[in-house]
């Protein structure tokens, strides 16, 4: 299958949009599919993001998009963000009378509220509106959506959209992310803590880092927000971003994960933890909830305290393989894949 993925987020992005299309992309083409990327980087008019400097938007894109689209004559088409170079991807494909797939991975209006400030608590609502009115618009349009979870489609049918709404999950590379022992010997003071992702304020960062804890607080990553948390928490240990082994080997050195977040779809980062044999600490939400379905998986809770306790005595008392096993046995990226291919088959039906 000739396959062209449409995507705001790519290089030299790094985040778990970014890192989802590349293992999808990977197993693809080793099934030997033929897989072409557009992204912002193909286009001379663009702009950083205000307070995201690493993202560039498309502007007076349009014709370039649509040449491309023609030159590659693909097979099917799937439009993964909902940026300016997804809708333009969306009306070049709506007036050719083209069938396309589109994913929902960023939970935008919840996003887009937690960077409105409290003083103007009284546009929350409304702004929230316009935003699940602009995704069901966006959405409403493709043969199929693709979500990670159970919740995620039942919150986007309650926002009536009406396109048939697919699974597509992630997977992990069990090679590298695994409870395999690492030298402890230089480690941080016990038990350690870990965060891994983003640092910017739709994470809700500052909710782990002002928790009361005995042990070390380990923060990897990077983002808008680094320089300012580091100097309001120096008590917690900032290394920045990580990948491949120099990550995993971050995750096997901590006791826990804690995931603060209250507007991830999903959380690649959660079953990477996992993979590597940590229990999960974060709130009852939306993907936490989704991916930590027993009780050896980790402690979901309304006090995030409460919960980091309780994955610290999870920790103590059950074995990392056990997490491992249950990562390896219900996320993979073959499975991914397979969801991925079935969805757009979905186009070529409808074609």
């Amino acid at each position: 299958m000739k396959i062209l993925i449409i995507t705001d987020a790519w290089h030299p992005q790094l985040n778990g949009v970014v890192r989802t299309y590349e293992h999808l992309i990977e197993e693809l083409v080793r099934q030997r599919n033929e897989v072409k990327v557009i992204s912002p980087n193909d286009f001379n008019h663009r702009f950083q993001l205000p307070g995201y400097r690493e993202i560039d938007l498309v502007y007076h894109g349009y014709k370039t998009l649509s040449q491309i689209i023609a030159t590659y004559q693909p097979d099917t088409i799937h439009i993964a963000t909902e940026g300016p170079l997804g809708w333009m991807a969306r009306k070049h494909c709506r007036k050719n009378n083209i069938k396309f797939t589109t994913s929902y991975h960023t939970q935008f209006p919840d996003y887009i509220m937690s960077r409105i400030p409290n003083w103007l608590v009284f546009i929350k609502q409304p702004i929230k509106n316009l935003a699940i009115f602009i995704i069901r618009k966006f959405h409403n349009s493709s043969s199929a959506v693709l979500v990670t979870t159970n919740s995620i489609k039942k919150e986007l049918e309650e926002w009536n959209i009406t396109a048939p709404i697919l699974p597509f999950t992630r997977g992990v590379d069990k090679a590298i992310f695994n409870p395999s022992p690492v030298d402890k010997t230089h480690d941080l003071k016990r038990p350690i803590a870990l965060y891994v992702g983003r640092l910017a304020v739709e994470k809700n960062i500052e909710a782990f880092l002002s928790l009361p804890w005995e042990g070390s607080k380990l923060i990897v990553g990077d983002g808008p927000d680094f320089q300012k948390l580091k100097t309001a928490y120096p008590e917690a240990y900032f290394v920045g971003k990580k990948s491949g082994q120099d990550l995993a080997t971050c995750y096997k050195h901590a006791d826990i994960f804690v995931f603060p977040s209250k507007t991830d779809t999903f959380g690649m980062v959660l079953i990477e933890a996992l993979a590597c044999g940590l229990p999960i600490a974060a709130y009852p939400v939306m993907g936490q909830q989704d991916i930590v379905t027993e009780d050896y998986l980790g402690a979901l809770d309304n006090d995030l305290s409460i919960a980091a306790k309780r994955a610290l005595t999870i920790a103590k008392n059950t074995a990392p393989e056990n997490r491992h096993n249950h990562v390896v046995q219900n996320y993979t990226w073959e499975m991914a894949t397979a969801q991925f291919l079935e969805a757009q088959q979905t186009t070529l039906n409808d074609a």
